[in-house]
């Protein structure tokens, strides 16, 4: 079982943190490209919206999955938790909150990194919709319009 505390403590909690690494990396990328868009250099506003959309699925995908790799840890810190209880016979009451301890810390760690990617994500999308809203203002077009 202590294979599983080491999946825990190394696993769970190195990828979580390599998808909040990629998350912000990505984010930071986007927030500059996006910044830096002429939205004058587009002749249509797909071929814009594609140019500013790009990547931000990764974003959405790290918010929408660290809360159940979190989980996943949540899950094994619990089993570890209970096998140590099973095999020791007896109930040690610093063994089991440690061993919670350690479930809790990666369903924590879950959510922090995926209220921000979230955060993240929905900062960069509306920045997105301002560029569509400044490109339309430019080339005088109005999305209602085409219903």
């Amino acid at each position: 079982m202590e294979e599983i505390k080491e999946l825990i403590d190394y696993g769970i909690m190195g990828t979580l943190l390599f998808m909040s690494f990629v998350a912000l990396a990505v984010g930071i990328e986007r927030y500059l490209s996006i910044r830096s868009t002429k939205v004058e250099n587009f002749k249509s506003k797909a071929q814009l919206e594609k140019e500013l959309t790009k990547r931000l699925y990764i974003i959405a995908t790290v918010a929408s999955n660290a809360p159940y790799v979190g989980l996943l840890g949540t899950v094994l810190g619990i089993l570890l938790t209970f096998y140590i209880i099973g095999e020791k016979g007896i109930v040690n009451t610093k063994e089991i909150m440690v061993g919670l301890a350690l479930a809790l810390k990666a369903t924590a760690l879950g959510l922090i990194v995926a209220i921000p990617s979230t955060i993240l994500y929905n900062f960069l999308v509306r920045k997105v919709r301002e560029k569509l809203l400044d490109w339309e203002a430019i080339h005088g077009e109005c999305s209602s319009s085409h219903e």
